[in-house]
């Protein structure tokens, strides 16, 4: 009799358990861990957008609106579209994003041209000096001869002023050869070994079957590339003295970072134009150098996960 009378006792006082091997994280959320998630994700957003948003509010502002900021913009006020009228109407930046555009086209192809044949040769268990490259492009990761050598190799290849100076002394990134290496060794052997079976060489085995099983670090590091390009000024401030032939991100430099003024601006602004500021200028200038990667971007997103790790992780 009492055993029956113990016995629902004994289920209703028993302790909810974890289930067995459950993680922590794999359970239900509390409302307090959501929104501490929530809070941390929104904070993180607006360090990121706000620095941004004001930058482009910015540079539609006029000189009023600037002055009664403060500085920059965050609150849009007269908007208007002086600043993007006077920096295009001095031709300073119009030839700046001709080069830049220049640059990173041929950069960009020039870069991914020369590191995926090497990384599809370092990639094959057979090539011929595949160890003693590939130790030699590890070591050049940690050890450089420095500016002043490179400085010398350029000028005395007649690049001193040229715009390759701006695309072949930075045209072979190491780190990107190895994660596109790793990348490679990670294709299918049975494909490689089917294609080899009906008849296919080398260089058909890449444009086949390599590159189409490859096209998500092959994505991301063109990324890499044409951002690296689009912003290289270091180059340009090395070996490129004139100019009318520097690129955006030193123009950027020079009248942004500098206070410098641009050529062929007056403080009162070209043809009438009263409502510019200085500071909104730049803010033009700076909002025209994010257009190119912000395009850029949603394309590339869905295969960064997958270009990096992977080729990271399975090397």
């Amino acid at each position: 009799m009492s055993t029956l009378i113990d016995a629902p006792r004994a289920t209703t006082t028993a302790p909810r358990r974890r289930a067995k091997g459950r993680a922590v994280w794999e359970e239900n959320p509390t409302w307090f861990g959501r929104f501490g998630k929530s809070s941390v994700i929104g904070v993180t957003l607006a360090v990121f957008i706000v620095p941004v948003w004001a930058v482009v509010i910015t540079s539609f502002s006029t000189k009023a609106s600037i002055n009664a900021a403060g500085g920059l913009v965050l609150v849009p006020h007269g908007l208007s579209l002086a600043n993007y009228r006077l920096v295009f109407s001095g031709g300073t930046v119009s030839q700046a994003l001709t080069v830049s555009a220049f640059v990173t086209v041929v950069g960009t192809a020039i870069s991914m041209v020369v590191s995926v044949l090497c990384a599809y040769g370092l990639s094959r268990p057979r090539s011929f000096g595949q160890r003693p490259l590939l130790l030699t492009l590890v070591v050049t990761m940690f050890f450089n001869g420095g500016i002043i050598p490179t400085f010398l190799v350029v000028s005395d290849l007649k690049l001193y002023g040229s715009l390759w100076a701006m695309i072949l002394p930075s045209a072979v990134n190491v780190f990107n050869i190895l994660i596109i290496r790793s990348f490679f060794q990670n294709t299918a052997s049975e494909l490689i070994e089917a294609a080899r079976l009906d008849g296919a060489n080398e260089w058909r085995l890449l444009w086949s079957v390599v590159i189409p099983t490859s096209r998500p670090v092959l994505a991301v590091m063109t990324m890499f590339y044409a951002v690296a390009y689009w912003g290289t000024f270091f180059n340009a401030l090395l070996y490129e003295p004139d100019s009318r032939k520097w690129p955006l991100a030193m123009v950027i430099y020079e009248y942004t970072y500098s206070g410098n003024q641009m050529p062929g601006m007056g403080t009162t602004g070209i043809g009438g134009l009263q409502n510019a500021s200085q500071l909104g200028l730049q803010m033009c200038v700076v909002t025209l150098s994010l257009v190119p990667i912000i395009i850029l971007t949603p394309f590339v997103q869905q295969h960064f996960a997958k270009g990096m790790l992977t080729g990271a992780i399975k090397g």
